[in-house]
């Protein structure tokens, strides 16, 4: 598709790479929904909008590339949606936020981005522009919508996309009509063959299932697994608000659900991750970076977890993963994910090491 974007990064370049990855490999973080508007709004105003970053920009900074779910247009114009119960806008200076907090990417294929219209969307695009983020997931039309992000790091290309599987449907783009790209089975497997003939890696994210359930539904293990097969190396998971399973399907890995990030709700949500994606020849590793997500606790500034209560995040991950044939195994305080099998070789060989998700 023509007028693709394309982001170089340079190894001289320490805006996304506080701690650079080694050698050949690429580190991408990955983080849930970000939504900087409606109850946070006061807080946000208050504070300022890097707040909600203070307590994770420096591990969001500790790889090449950073993505996130971006559930609201950032916008001060718009035409509000009134066909749905909650509708939200951030401000333009959440988008320069976004930037300093080491954002590099956001997905915008979701049931939020078209809230206040076609207005709001393209002022959020030029506001990503202006900062220098990249997205995926929406655009003036669906050809746009079903656009690659693309970034070269240390001289391999890794490719981003974004499918909303969420109503309304009136939110999708069409050939005249701005809007988010929606995740038919023949769009993104056209999209993911596509992006793989340019790319070394192509990440897609898709916004789908039930709010408030830690299993996906039957519709989201299909459409992750033919993602995959497709040619995805890696398929994110956002719109339930809760963490889900991962899973490691052939060459790939998916994240059913990363759960909330910085949103702007007073939900029941607790628990959140940073996924922190090593690539090298293939998908190297998976960490999990455990997250106290629940504002009442820690007001819109999503914290770190260490010891007890970070192990207990993992824990629940191993339950909901289990089914999948997933282990989180710990080691000195920080979790990797790894299949079943490897577990059990590690255990076997009694390795203390990385726990990759290298090949089964």
């Amino acid at each position: 598709m023509a007028l693709q974007r394309i982001l170089v990064i340079g190894t001289v370049l320490a805006l996304f790479a506080a701690l650079p990855a080694a050698g050949g490999e690429i580190v991408i973080n990955a983080v849930g929904d970000i939504m900087l508007a409606g109850s946070a709004t006061p807080t946000c105003k208050q504070l300022g909008y890097d707040y909600p970053f203070a307590a994770t920009a420096t591990e969001l900074k500790r790889g090449d590339i950073t993505v996130g779910n971006l559930e609201a247009p950032i916008a001060r114009g718009g035409i509000e949606f009134t066909g749905k119960r909650f509708r939200f806008r951030a401000p333009p200076q959440s988008a320069a936020a976004l930037k300093r907090a080491g954002f590099s990417v956001v997905t915008l294929a979701n049931n939020h981005m078209m809230d206040f219209g076609a207005p709001a969307l393209l002022e959020t695009l030029r506001q990503l522009d202006k900062n220098g983020i990249l997205y995926a997931g929406a655009g003036r039309s669906l050809a746009a919508a079903r656009q690659q992000a693309l970034f070269e790091v240390r001289g391999e290309k890794v490719a981003f996309l974004a499918y909303s599987m969420t109503l309304p449907t009136e939110f999708y783009a069409t050939s005249v009509r701005p809007g988010t790209a929606p995740g038919y089975p023949g769009h993104f497997k056209r999209d993911i063959s596509r992006a793989k003939q340019e790319a070394d890696y192509v990440v897609v994210s898709f916004h789908w299932g039930t709010e408030g359930t830690t299993s996906p539904r039957p519709g989201q293990v299909a459409a992750a697994r033919a993602a995959v097969d497709a040619g995805a190396d890696v398929v994110l998971g956002h719109h339930p608000h809760v963490l889900q399973g991962i899973e490691r399907y052939k060459t790939g890995v998916i994240l059913y659900s990363l759960g909330n990030f910085a949103f702007g709700s007073f939900s029941r949500t607790s628990a959140g991750v940073i996924a922190r994606i090593t690539l090298d020849n293939g998908i190297k590793g998976v960490e999990l970076v455990p997250l106290n997500v629940r504002n009442s606790e820690v007001r819109f500034q999503p914290r770190l977890l260490k010891g007890r209560d970070g192990e207990a995040v993992i824990a629940h991950l191993n339950r909901v993963s289990r089914e999948m044939g997933t282990v989180i195994a710990g080691d000195g305080g920080r979790f990797f994910v790894r299949s079943r099998r490897g577990a059990h070789l590690a255990a076997r060989q009694g390795e203390e090491g990385y726990a990759t998700v290298r090949g089964d």
